[in-house]
């Protein structure tokens, strides 16, 4: 919660990439599948990447279940400093490669960081159970997975979806009630419109005005810290899929105010582990997008 997929993507080189793999699923594949067979449909589809990227995807569900879950309740500040690291290291490298630093860049880094901060400062509105917004929920959610710095979560937290739409799901799962299963449906139609649209955006994006959309994507990393520092308090809570309760609106507040154990030390060393992780990172990173 409150670290974007699109963040860790960008962190560990891959963000082009994974635009242009999600770009290459086309009706289009039908030819190529009939002129070329499997084999050109895998290389289309970038399918060893795409094959490595989903085994990691499986052991990080696998980790999150048990050890991301257990560190997150047991020492919460140090799990934050180490996101809160690599973001502040990530911030520094992606604003490293845009090429040329003029006014243009300069504002679409301050527009990107207000932006992101004040999403992550917005109060939540009400939900709605309407089809049209269920839809929009799914649409806004993935596009959100896939930005640098704005979780595709906690944007479903302000919408006032987040509970509605995942206790759906899960009912769809168990019941197959027509009810449920159509908010999965249509929730699920929403974030595939969202992915094909966006990805074909962000794509053009980067090959037409990369440097203005580097600047905007390290502004939003850059507004996101304020959602994962180290040090909150809970001001309310909020029942989960599981039926448990966590935390929902937080104060960001120095160690001494903290309510829990702060862990000091610890928080500084988290952060530096996380700020030379992308240092080593960006050695590896000599990756381009292939169109």
């Amino acid at each position: 919660p409150g670290v974007s997929g699109g963040t860790i993507a960008f962190i560990t080189g891959i963000y082009e990439k994974l635009l242009a793999t999600i770009k290459a699923f086309h009706p289009s594949l039908v030819g190529t599948f009939r002129s070329d067979g499997i084999s050109g449909v895998w290389k289309k589809i970038n399918g060893t990447f795409l094959f490595f990227l989903l085994i990691g995807m499986g052991i990080g569900l696998g980790g999150g279940a048990f050890v991301i879950t257990y560190l997150l309740e047991t020492y919460p500040p140090i799990v934050w400093s180490f996101f809160f690291g690599l973001i502040i290291s990530s911030v520094v490298y992606v604003g490293s490669k845009i090429t040329v630093w003029s006014w243009k860049e300069i504002v679409f880094l301050i527009l990107g960081t207000a932006l992101a901060f004040f999403i992550t400062v917005a109060t939540p509105a009400q939900g709605s159970q309407s089809t049209f917004m269920i839809f929009i929920s799914g649409f806004i959610a993935i596009t959100a997975l896939i930005l640098p710095g704005i979780s595709g979560s906690f944007m479903l937290l302000l919408m006032g979806m987040y509970t509605f739409i995942l206790g759906s799901v899960k009912e769809a799962l168990k019941t197959q009630a027509w009810e449920h299963l159509k908010v999965f449906v249509v929730f699920g139609c929403g974030a595939v419109l969202g992915l094909v649209i966006f990805s074909r955006v962000l794509t053009w994006l980067f090959k037409y005005y990369r440097d203005l959309t580097l600047a905007i994507l390290t502004g939003f990393m850059l507004g996101s810290l304020n959602k994962i520092w180290p040090w909150r308090n809970v001001l309310s809570t909020r029942v989960n899929r599981k039926g448990v309760e966590v935390p929902f609106l937080e104060e960001n507040v120095m160690p001494d105010a903290y309510f829990g154990e702060p862990f000091v030390f610890g928080v500084i060393i988290s952060m530096i582990i996380g700020i030379l992780i992308v240092l080593v990172l960006s050695k590896f990173d000599k990756q381009t997008i292939e169109e």
